[in-house]
């Protein structure tokens, strides 16, 4: 997610739930906070940008629990788990999630990602591929030029005066800015995934559509679902439509 955007700005503010089934990790040198609910085959899912599990898959979770065993990260910074040293990295992120994954003993877990989530799914995928089965991403993207230019010039300028007393919102910021970078997704990596991917956006979403077709022509087994009248924000405005086709999706 993108706060600097109107409409995400809305979506960031949405308040933390109290975790019911909440458990932490240390991973990577510092804690690491994550939900794991229901039973079946493992389905992670990775929040969007300066947001948290339950608030990005608000209209999700209930539902998948029903019948997938969940894993809910929550990022550095994010969601219930706190800052660490260092500039945020998707990369980093990808890393932190395949260290859970590990102490949990996952293998061959479905995967969604939401916006920046979506993002650290597809390095993971490429990263650490025998963590991964399926993966859905929406409102990804593989560069900084995958938003529009008019949000790169919004970002540089909370740079230029950042509010001192939202350090994190600089250090996000800095990193929408500047990734992810080409050692982290690029159409090449893209085209070394060889998991099927489900690439999801909305037809007037934060990432530019040309931008996400190359994302979606880039993977060899990928397939392309935009919905119309949809914005950046599908898995929570158009539930009734995202939820069937990611189950569909993830079930063959």
């Amino acid at each position: 997610m993108r706060p600097l955007i109107p409409m995400l700005l809305l979506l960031a503010a949405l308040p933390l739930q109290a975790q019911e089934s909440g458990r932490w990790a240390e991973v990577n040198g510092h804690r690491m906070d994550y939900e794991r609910l229901g039973h079946g085959r493992p389905l992670v899912m990775l929040h969007g940008g300066g947001n948290s599990f339950r608030g990005s898959f608000a209209k999700q979770i209930d539902e998948f629990a029903k019948t997938r065993q969940i894993i809910g990260p929550e990022q550095t910074g994010q969601g219930h788990t706190s800052d660490a040293p260092g500039p945020l990295t998707y990369g980093g992120m990808a890393d932190d999630t395949a260290a859970l994954l590990e102490q949990l003993n996952l293998r061959d877990a479905d995967v969604i990602g939401w916006s920046d989530g979506g993002n650290i799914a597809l390095i993971l995928a490429i990263r650490h591929p025998e963590l991964v089965r399926r993966i859905v991403v929406s409102g990804a993207n593989f560069a900084p030029e995958g938003l529009p230019a008019k949000d790169l010039e919004e970002m540089r300028a909370a740079l230029d005066k950042p509010d001192k007393s939202k350090p994190f919102d600089a250090k996000i910021t800095r990193m929408w800015l500047t990734s992810p970078g080409p050692k982290e997704l690029s159409l090449a990596l893209l085209g070394g995934i060889g998991k099927p991917v489900m690439v999801m956006a909305g037809d007037h979403d934060a990432i530019l559509l040309d931008h996400t077709i190359a994302l979606f022509r880039a993977i060899p087994n990928a397939r392309l679902c935009i919905l119309p009248g949809t914005s950046h924000g599908t898995f929570l405005t158009r539930p009734e439509w995202v939820n069937p086709i990611v189950l569909s999706f993830l079930g063959e």
